[in-house]
């Protein structure tokens, strides 16, 4: 079992622990499985080491230590790290070293936490099984036959591993949750504008949310707690002020209304729907009361997204184009120059996105499409408030299978095999509403089955709350967590 974040930092304060002997042990996981699961682009072991080294440093000597003192994380690679290679797992970014830290970075820093690497993932976050990174595909731990889902599989990976104690992904339209289903571990999408996006590379930018992967609910609530909050070098970060989730985790469910959505597109398969069936039974059982409520636009929410996300996606990823960042090709003029960089720098799967994205902006069809998916969102928005009248979360399943083959999904003539795989999670993104899955014992071949709990706008602690019921449940049953 591993050890929490809580009980690594009470033993690098009271010498019974350095942080030293904690990042070893990581890095032994590391040097153990590595090369089989590819979670890491980069492994930082010189400047952990040298990291975790100047913490103990600072305990021996009695000097006041970061919340997260010792604690190793694994940081995806489409976070901005202060002069180490940001990659997004494409190769457009070979060689760029970002000038400054994203918010997010210097947070976890400033606690205490030490770098282990920077994670693979999906091309550009465009992925569900973290099979398009230009640097190989990341494998699930469990089964490494096996997708470890996307687009943040490698910091799902790393944590499920054991390669760090917690991982930061990022999810645009469940890619936080849905590999976090299918790792075996927690992950959270908090609130739009809950956690600073400031230097995070941008694929969808009005989608995107960081958010953490952990192995333990208590975890998130420590993570989130700590790198929640206002940021002014982000425009879309809301300045409230944010109840602890720590102090959440630690009341019943007991009154809490937990809503079944009735008209929840089908297509999970019946082991994921049996252990949904039993995350219903055992909030009731935790006192919580279930409710039927309906959610109309919840099954249009993969079709506006693939409209919307790849629309912003065109926008963004066009400053990629050898002048500024990473790769150049040299050709005959500077137009040349672009067309060869970018066909050159950019997989499949990022070049469909922006293909399409191009095309739904484009003059004839922006109201046809992009338009339309827009006024979607406003009906999924909608939908979802009416929802959280009658409840105060929503159960539905994190992904529709547990891990599948690597390969069995990546057909060019059959992307929507793939895209289906975010079904149950981009709803949330599209209204920016908080979300999580939570390992709920055991699916298909033995392995992990992830139940979502969704919430409304800002509502982290109910979430939280029913989250902790269900990981007590899950205990309780003797089910794998």
């Amino acid at each position: 079992m591993a050890r929490t974040i809580r009980e690594i930092t009470a033993g690098v304060r009271d010498g019974s622990g350095t942080a030293t002997a904690n990042l070893e042990a990581a890095l032994a996981n590391v040097t153990a499985r590595e090369d089989e699961i590819n979670a890491f682009n980069l492994v930082l072991d010189e400047q952990a080491r040298a990291d975790a080294a100047a913490i103990d440093a600072s305990a021996k000597a009695g000097d006041e230590l970061g919340p997260l003192a010792g604690v190793t994380v694994a940081l995806k690679d489409n976070l901005c790290t202060r002069g180490i290679p940001t990659t997004c797992s494409s190769k457009i970014l070979d060689g760029w070293r970002p000038p400054y830290d994203a918010t997010v970075v210097s947070v976890l820093r400033d606690a205490g936490a030490i770098v282990v690497g920077k994670t693979n993932m999906d091309e550009f976050a465009m992925g569900s099984s973290t099979e398009t990174s230009a640097f190989g595909p990341t494998r699930n731990p469990f089964d490494t036959t096996r997708v470890p889902g996307g687009s943040s599989g490698g910091s799902a990976a790393a944590v499920a591993a054991g390669f760090a104690d917690f991982s930061i992904g990022s999810d645009t339209g469940g890619s936080i949750r849905q590999p976090a289903a299918l790792c075996g571990v927690v992950g959270v999408k908090p609130t739009y504008g809950y956690v600073s996006r400031y230097g995070l590379i941008a694929f969808a930018s009005s989608l995107d949310q960081i958010g953490p992967f952990t192995t333990s609910v208590e975890d998130a609530a420590v993570v989130l707690d700590l790198i929640g909050g206002h940021d002014p070098l982000d425009s879309t970060s809301i300045p409230v002020e944010r109840p602890s989730l720590v102090e959440a985790i630690r009341r019943d469910v007991a009154g809490l209304r937990v809503g079944r959505i009735t008209d929840l597109p089908q297509g999970a398969d019946p082991d994921v729907v049996e252990r949904l069936e039993a995350s219903f039974d055992a909030l009731r059982e935790a006192g919580a009361t279930i409710v039927d409520v309906q959610v109309p636009a919840f099954t249009y929410g993969l079709t506006a997204y693939y409209l919307i996300a790849p629309a912003e996606a065109s926008s963004n990823l066009a400053r990629f184009d050898g002048v500024r960042y990473g790769l150049r090709v040299d050709a005959a003029d500077t137009n040349a120059m672009y067309s060869a960089t970018r066909s050159a720098g950019f997989g499949d799967e990022v070049k469909r996105r922006i293909m399409l994205g191009t095309y739904a902006l484009s003059a004839g069809y922006y109201d046809a499409y992009y338009g339309k998916a827009l006024k979607v969102r406003r009906l999924i928005s909608d939908d979802l408030a009416k929802a959280y009248e009658q409840a105060d979360v929503l159960l539905t399943p994190a992904s529709p299978s547990v891990a599948f083959p690597l390969g069995s999904k990546n057909d060019p003539d059959n992307l929507l095999s793939m895209y289906l795989c975010d079904v149950y999670t981009i709803p949330a993104n599209m209204a920016g509403h908080p979300g999580m899955s939570v390992p709920f014992g055991n699916g298909a071949d033995g392995l992990p089955v992830g139940i979502q709990i969704l919430a409304g706008t800002l509502n982290e602690v109910d979430m939280f709350r029913a989250a902790a019921a269900l990981e007590r449940a899950a205990g309780s049953e003797g089910v794998a967590k």
